[in-house]
């Protein structure tokens, strides 16, 4: 995180041409409030001042961008994608075995362009082979366009359980992978893991408490690491200055997460009160992910699209996710804005707002969610999720208030980050 905050605010060195955006509507996603007729003036790769009414700059070569009729929100926050894999059904086992990372390499890249183009200017990827560590290198550094990466590069995961890289492999091919790969069984493999994960650039750590869906196994929702190798993955991801994701659908595994100190749980789909309770307790973090529940429940009843192992974990676990998400959040438990691309379409993400929306959650809960919520939890919530004096210009826009119309946020018609405009 330290070598990407000094990467951008480098950058407000290297872009020295200000830009002025003549605002009609600007959404405050602290307050839920907007505010009328403003210029926001940006220098560089920050938004250095925001002026009231339509101020025209001195210097003519100056660019203005006229959004005098459109709402402008702060740039989008996912907090958990796959930045290095798209949809699909049985070709997605198939493709491990002729597939170079070169191979994925390439294919994130036209992922990582459309996120942002959906206007998703951050994103928290949640576990791939390292590549995703290379693509948020190369998106720092200007080589490709696409949104500001936080990853945890592998996942770590144990022998057989949802994240073990040879699940489903014949007799012949499994071996016995270790930390290195993401594999731990022991305190000592999970602390060791966690500093693999640390030496290979990760900025998070993620751990799949449970099963899952779409491993190669049987069991989607039991249990898989004891407490004790939870709490050496969190204390040593704390000295390392990381915090801690967890994959839970079953109960019983992410209980033990958020007793040990995991920051947030993804998916969370069979959740009970108690860990309702215990979360809210801990200030521990739902990210609900309903978008891809409900996407492989739906593709699981299409024949032949997943392989027969999976399908009754994706219509048992996958429809869940929205009662559970409406449930927590009706006992306060809090939401961190999450939608699972990679396992649905890449560029979707803003369909998590009408799931959300469909549930109760008001949108302008869901929308600080996906803004100022996570930038929180990011560490970065001096800098992104609010158009603000200091903070980087992530900046897109939208024909309709989204407090009115939630749907509009699935047609976003204008995308700044770091001061540059990439739809418009």
């Amino acid at each position: 995180m330290k070598n990407l905050l000094i990467f951008l605010l480098m950058t407000t060195t290297l872009m020295s041409q200000d830009k002025y955006i003549h605002a009609g509507k600007i959404y405050d996603s602290s307050s839920g409030k907007y505010h009328l007729n403003k210029t926001i003036i940006i220098s560089g790769n920050i938004i250095s001042s925001i002026e009231d009414g339509f101020i025209e700059p001195k210097n003519e070569k100056i660019l203005i961008y006229d959004l005098k009729s459109k709402v402008i929100l702060p740039g989008l926050i996912d907090f958990h994608v796959h930045m290095e894999s798209e949809s699909g059904g049985k070709d997605r086992y198939i493709n491990r075995f002729q597939e170079n990372k070169a191979d994925v390499a390439f294919k994130s890249t036209l992922v990582a362009k459309k996120t942002l183009l959906a206007g998703f200017t951050t994103v928290r990827d949640v576990g791939g082979s390292g590549v995703n560590i290379s693509l948020r290198n190369a998106i720092n550094n200007g080589v490709v366009i696409g949104p500001r990466i936080f990853t945890s590069g592998k996942t770590i995961a144990t022998t057989g359980g949802h994240g073990d890289p040879t699940n489903g492999y014949k007799e012949g091919l499994i071996d016995d992978p270790g930390p290195k790969d993401g594999v731990v069984n022991s305190i000592s493999d999970a602390r060791k893991a966690v500093r693999y994960r640390y030496k290979n650039g990760a900025d998070l750590i993620k751990i799949t408490a449970t099963g899952g869906v779409m491993s190669m196994a049987k069991n989607g929702q039991n249990p898989q690491f004891t407490e004790e190798v939870i709490n050496a993955v969190v204390s040593t991801a704390k000295d390392y200055g990381m915090h801690v994701a967890a994959h839970a659908h079953g109960d019983e595994g992410m209980y033990r997460a958020v007793k040990s100190g995991v920051k947030t749980i993804e998916h969370g789909s069979i959740m009970k009160e108690r860990t309702m309770k215990l979360m809210r307790e801990k200030n521990a973090y739902l990210v609900p992910t309903i978008s891809a529940g409900e996407h492989v429940a739906k593709m699981a009843k299409i024949p032949g699209y997943y392989p027969d192992i999976i399908i009754p974990k994706a219509i048992e676990v996958g429809v869940q996710n929205k009662a559970t998400t409406k449930k927590a959040f009706q006992m306060g438990v809090p939401i961190a804005f999450g939608t699972d691309a990679g396992v649905y379409p890449h560029g979707d993400n803003a369909g998590e707002f009408l799931y959300m929306d469909e549930i109760g959650i008001p949108a302008e809960y869901s929308i600080k969610s996906a803004t100022i919520t996570n930038a929180k939890l990011l560490n970065m919530e001096n800098l992104i999720g609010q158009i603000k004096k200091g903070f980087f210009a992530d900046i897109i826009a939208t024909d309709k208030s989204p407090t009115e119309d939630i749907s509009t946020l699935k047609n976003v018609i204008f995308v700044m980050k770091n001061g540059e405009v990439y739809k418009k």
